[in-house]
């Protein structure tokens, strides 16, 4: 009885995992070679990059790094250093431990995990505009910025709290991982922001709780928020899929295929309706690129570079900066000290991919 009774347990838990690995995307990885680097410097510890272009023919990379709390400037298309943004402080202008970048329009926005806040600044000329979260935010990570109107944007930006003991909060104080600022900024000098708390984003219960969070990017024409889920001790560690509304939308990206935690989030755009999502695993062994499709979001493949690893931040540049790169740059920290740049028409070819 006993003997059968085991059989039928064996016999189950075999169907469980044939029915997962069924379920599971099948990964279709190939390599491509990255385009070049960024100068290496493992000291700076870099976390995330961003890409701007200018009236003037400026061309910039700008990565931000926890350690030397600054916002490195290189150029976009060969990653040569131009100059460099911020230090150590809590000033306008100065940062403590930058992380989450993000550039739209000709604003730049930085999040301040140590001084809790996020700063805008003008482009080109780097002028501070002002910050805004200090009062709400305790451990923010990353961002994605809206434009709603004239002069005016959403900022959601994630928020990874702790209890007293350090420690992920129980599901039901997870309400508020994801916080939601309205912004008008009516100018490019300090003083011409305002911003204020709008509400908060949050399952607190069920697969849609986020637990460790950082990444986190918008898609407006589907209603989407990708939101990285980093707790890989967790059964749903992977990217959830919400709405804009902060509704969990009953799916999770990459699940089962994150080989480190699930780190940076790209929104690739191909005319008005299609593109690819790119999702980073931060494998320090095995640094995988997962692609799905923007659309339908299905899975398209995984690639990797020949040398980059431990991805953090990811974002994709569109633009033809370069003949070279008729199809813009994808960029990708590698190992904390530099950022990698592939060509996204080689990354298309060697996925087959339209």
């Amino acid at each position: 009885m006993l003997k059968n009774f085991l059989q039928i347990l064996l016999l189950t838990a075999l169907l469980v995992c044939i029915q997962d690995a069924v379920a599971r995307p099948k990964p279709n990885t190939v390599v491509v070679n990255e385009a070049f680097f960024t100068s290496r410097n493992h000291a700076e510890n870099v976390d995330s990059p961003a890409s701007w272009h200018g009236p003037d023919g400026e061309r910039w990379l700008l990565s931000t790094t926890k350690a030397t709390h600054s916002v490195l400037i290189e150029d976009a298309t060969n990653g040569a250093f131009i100059r460099r943004l911020g230090g150590l402080g809590s000033q306008l202008g100065q940062f403590n431990r930058p992380n989450g970048i993000v550039v739209i329009e000709d604003y730049l926005f930085v999040v301040e995990r140590d001084n809790r806040r996020v700063q805008v600044f003008a482009l080109p000329s780097l002028a501070a505009i002002g910050h805004f979260g200090s009062d709400v935010l305790t451990n923010p990570y990353g961002l994605y910025v809206q434009k709603t109107g004239e002069a005016e944007f959403h900022a959601y930006v994630s928020d990874n709290y702790e209890t007293a003991n350090e420690e992920v909060p129980p599901d039901a104080k997870l309400g508020e991982r994801i916080a939601v600022f309205e912004l008008e900024v009516e100018g490019t000098t300090e003083g011409t922001m305002d911003a204020e708390l709008a509400r908060y984003i949050g399952e607190t219960s069920g697969d849609g709780a986020l637990r460790i969070v950082e990444s986190i990017y918008g898609d407006p024409l589907y209603d989407r928020l990708l939101i990285a889920e980093e707790d890989n001790e967790h059964s749903t560690s992977g990217f959830k899929v919400y709405d804009f509304s902060g509704a969990y939308q009953g799916q999770v990206l990459a699940k089962g295929m994150i080989s480190g935690q699930a780190e940076g989030i790209a929104l690739v755009v191909h005319g008005d309706e299609n593109g690819y999502w790119i999702l980073t695993d931060q494998g320090k062994r095995e640094n995988r690129f997962h692609v799905y499709d923007r659309k339908s979001l299905e899975y398209r493949g995984s690639f990797y570079g020949r040398y980059t690893l431990n991805t953090d931040g990811i974002c994709f540049n569109p633009t033809a900066i370069d003949p070279r790169y008729p199809e813009g740059l994808f960029y990708a920290v590698h190992n904390d000290g530099n950022v990698a740049a592939f060509s996204w028409q080689e990354v298309k070819q060697a996925l087959g991919l339209e």
